[in-house]
């Protein structure tokens, strides 16, 4: 029988191989909890983007989450690496790398970020914590991601 930390590790790679894979939102739903309150939270100021900085709630906020980051933003070259697990305290931390395009400037950045998950006792997600680079977000968002990225190119 594997254990807590074995479960919780292959409960993560699930749910980030179907991220990386960019699967439909009811895939991804399927790894959280249908027992215990659900949030996600990426860290940032709200204002810089829609999925920033503000707590979705419950399942139906879970799937807002999920479909405002496939509105806006595309990705490839999903990988994860360093996983760290609590097994006491049934939380996954683990760092990811991809390359991330908002959708409607076309602006794309190489991202490294970083998902905090909490599980219950059936190892699925409670909470979902993302800390990205938000400014790189905000500048792609904008339309002005190339044009800094040309400035510092010339110094």
């Amino acid at each position: 029988m594997p254990t807590t930390r074995t479960k919780l590790l292959n409960a993560t790679k699930a749910l980030c191989a179907d991220f990386a894979a960019q699967k439909d939102v009811d895939v991804l739903l399927s790894h959280f909890s249908t027992t215990h309150q659900l949030t996600a939270l990426e860290h940032g100021l709200s204002s810089l983007a829609p999925f920033l900085g503000r707590r979705f709630v419950g399942h139906d906020g879970i799937k807002e989450y999920f479909e405002t980051i496939s509105k806006h933003l595309t990705y490839t070259d999903m990988s994860f690496s360093e996983w760290v697990i609590d097994a006491e305290a049934r939380k996954v931390s683990v760092k990811g790398e991809a390359k991330s395009t908002w959708l409607s400037t076309q602006e794309s950045w190489e991202e490294t970020f970083v998902y905090v998950l909490d599980f219950d006792e059936e190892e699925k997600v409670t909470d979902y914590q993302v800390w990205a680079d938000t400014g790189a977000a905000y500048l792609a968002r904008k339309g002005k991601l190339s044009q800094l990225d040309e400035e510092m190119d010339k110094h």
